[in-house]
C-alpha cells in the first residue's frame, strides 16, 4: 500500500489539509481497492486555520515521525512566515534521503524552501507570495504562474484549487488517467488541468453568467473524436473567435485549442489504460486523425510514445 503522509505542522490551513486527504482517499483501484493510505501526521495538537475566522485546534494519532516512512510527503500552507520547528524539517530531509516523493500545496513551498528542498529546483506557490518565496531562497527558481511543478521527487502547487490539480497529477503518475479521473468524477470537478497552464484563471456561477463554457467544455469532450476547430467551438458557444479566445482563457487558463489537445491527450491514456484498441482506433477515437498525429503529441505531452506507455503501465498494474 502506497502510504500518503500529510503533515499537520502548526498554523496549518484547514482546506490545504484536506485536499490530500480527500483527493488520495478517493483514489481506487479498477478492482474497486483503495489506492493509498493517507496518515495526518502532527506532533501534538496544533492550531489550524479556516480563512479570517478563529484558529481552531485539531490532534491527529501519527507523529511526525511517522512520515519517515512514507512513499509521498505532503505538507499543506500555513503562513508564509511561520518557521518550522527543526523536527517537521529533519523529517522532510530524512523522507527525501530515503527516496520518497516531496510535494506541497500552496505556501507549503515556503517549508520545502527552508529545509534545502527547492535549491536548485523550479518551483511554484500561490502568486501573492511568489515574489517572496524568490526573494527570501534566491536559490529556487521559481515560476509564479503556472498551476503545479512537478521537478521529479520534488513537486509545488499554487493556492487552493491547484493542490487538488497536484494531487489528481500524482495519482494518475501512480495509476493512470482512469484512476485519476475517477477520483476527479468523486470529486465532482472535471479532469485535472495541466501543471502549465495560467493561475489567474476567473470562476464564474454558471447561472450568472452567460459567458460561462461549462456547456461548451463537456460538448467538447463529448465530441473528442470529431474533427474540431475554433470555428466549430466558438458556434457551440455562440461567440465570436476573438471573445471564445478570451472567455477561454479568463476561465481555463489556456487557449481553446491547447485545451482540447490536452484533453484528447488524456483520452488516449485512458484507452490504452483500459483498452486492446489498436494504436490506429485509438488516434481515431481521439481525433487525432493520424497514428503520426497520436504520437508526436502524446510524447510531448507524456514524454513516452504510446506503445511504450501501454506496456508501462500494464507492467506496473501486475507488479
Amino acid at each position: 500500500m502506497h502510504v500518503v503522509a500529510v503533515l499537520a505542522l502548526d498554523g496549518v490551513s484547514a482546506f490545504d489539509l484536506s485536499i490530500p486527504c480527500q483527493v488520495f482517499a478517493l483514489a481506487t483501484r479498477p478492482d474497486g481497492s483503495p489506492a493509498y493510505e493517507v496518515r495526518v501526521c502532527a506532533d501534538r495538537s496544533v492550531t489550524a486555520t479556516a480563512g479570517p475566522s478563529e484558529p481552531f485546534r485539531l490532534s491527529s494519532s501519527y507523529t511526525l515521525d511517522d512520515a519517515l516512512g512514507a512513499d509521498t510527503v505532503v505538507v499543506p500552507g500555513l503562513p508564509a512566515e511561520r518557521v518550522p520547528d527543526q523536527r517537521a524539517v529533519q523529517v522532510l530531509r530524512g523522507a527525501t534521503a530515503r527516496g520518497a516523493r516531496i510535494a506541497s500545496i500552496c505556501t507549503g513551498a515556503f517549508i520545502l524552501a527552508h529545509a534545502g528542498l527547492l535549491a536548485g529546483r523550479r518551483a511554484t506557490t500561490h502568486w501573492r507570495f511568489a515574489d517572496a518565496l524568490a526573494e527570501r531562497y534566491p536559490d529556487t527558481h521559481v515560476d509564479p504562474a503556472v498551476l503545479y511543478v512537478d521537478d521529479g521527487q520534488v513537486l509545488t502547487s499554487a493556492g487552493i484549487a491547484a493542490g487538488l490539480d497536484l494531487c489528481l497529477h500524482m495519482v494518475g503518475t501512480d495509476h493512470g488517467a482512469a484512476v485519476a479521473g475517477h477520483a476527479a468524477r468523486m470529486l465532482v470537478m472535471p479532469p485535472q488541468r495541466a501543471g502549465g497552464q495560467a493561475q489567474f484563471i476567473e470562476y464564474r456561477t454558471p447561472e450568472c453568467d452567460s459567458s460561462d463554457l461549462g456547456p461548451t467544455l463537456r460538448w467538447m469532450r463529448d465530441e473528442l473524436s470529431k474533427p474540431l476547430g475554433l470555428a466549430d467551438i466558438a458556434a457551440h458557444a455562440m461567440m465570436s473567435r476573438r471573445s471564445l479566445a478570451r472567455h477561454f482563457r479568463a476561465q481555463t487558463g489556456t487557449t481553446p485549442l491547447r485545451w482540447l489537445l490536452a484533453q484528447r491527450v488524456q483520452r488516449a491514456r485512458e484507452l490504452l489504460e483500459t483498452t486492446a484498441l489498436p494504436l490506429t482506433r485509438v488516434a481515431q477515437a481521439c481525433g487525432f486523425g493520424s497514428l503520426e498525429s497520436l504520437r508526436h503529441h502524446f510524447a510531448r505531452q507524456v514524454g513516452t510514445t504510446p506503445s511504450a506507455y501501454r506496456a508501462a503501465f500494464r507492467a506496473t498494474v501486475r507488479g
